[in-house]
């Protein structure tokens, strides 16, 4: 398998599941502006979405967007419990984080990358992301993780898009349970080894 990713964006989350399940992988980076591989590829080609993550899998098949890419990976080494079996209550609430994550999390941190938005716009912006905080904040009460006490492709997920917070100077502080979750997922092994090859580890 091949991951297409640039370092720190949301190519991260797969990054992260396949070190934690134990894949043999081969890595390539992308330029996402230029649309080019590392090797000189056509991005494009790979896919026509145009950006990361792509995972191309042994038979040439490319699978594309980070809650499906992870949820496949996690399918495929059932052994990891990196996802719950299919079709049951736990299979459903990983997928409601999973889609949470998506839309309300990513799409919302994601929009502060936009280098048009303006200062009020980016101060409404800022306040739809301390709602979705405030929310996540609580989900968080009393768990180790986001759907409970077990590590799951959603924490990889979760972890790689709040860990732009750091980027857009946004300060945890004022959500504990958020803080504490981000100090866990980055103290694993499998988190540092993926900063480290990613090029982020401090």
């Amino acid at each position: 398998m091949r991951l297409y990713y640039s370092p720190g964006a949301c190519s991260m989350a797969p990054h992260i599941v396949l070190s934690e399940a134990g894949f043999k992988f081969d890595l390539e980076k992308v330029d996402i502006p230029n649309k080019k591989t590392e090797s000189g590829g056509d991005f494009w080609s790979i896919n026509p979405k145009g950006y990361v993550p792509a995972l191309r899998l042994d038979d040439g098949q490319v699978l594309t967007e980070v809650g499906v890419i992870c949820q496949y990976l996690a399918d495929q080494k059932p052994e990891s419990a990196l996802a719950p079996k299919s079709g049951t209550m736990e299979r459903y609430r990983l997928l409601e984080v999973l889609n949470f994550v998506a839309t309300e999390i990513h799409k919302q941190i994601g929009a502060l990358f936009n280098p048009k938005m303006t200062a009020e716009m980016k101060e409404v912006q800022l306040g739809v992301i301390e709602r979705r905080f405030n929310a996540l904040e609580k989900s968080l009460a009393g768990k180790q993780y986001s759907t409970g006490d077990k590590f799951t492709v959603a924490d990889a997920y979760l972890f790689t898009v709040l860990n732009w917070t750091n980027l857009h100077k946004i300060d945890l502080g004022k959500w504990p349970n958020i803080k504490s979750f981000m100090s866990r997922v980055a103290a694993r092994p499998a988190v540092r080894e993926t900063l480290k090859a990613e090029g982020l580890h401090k």
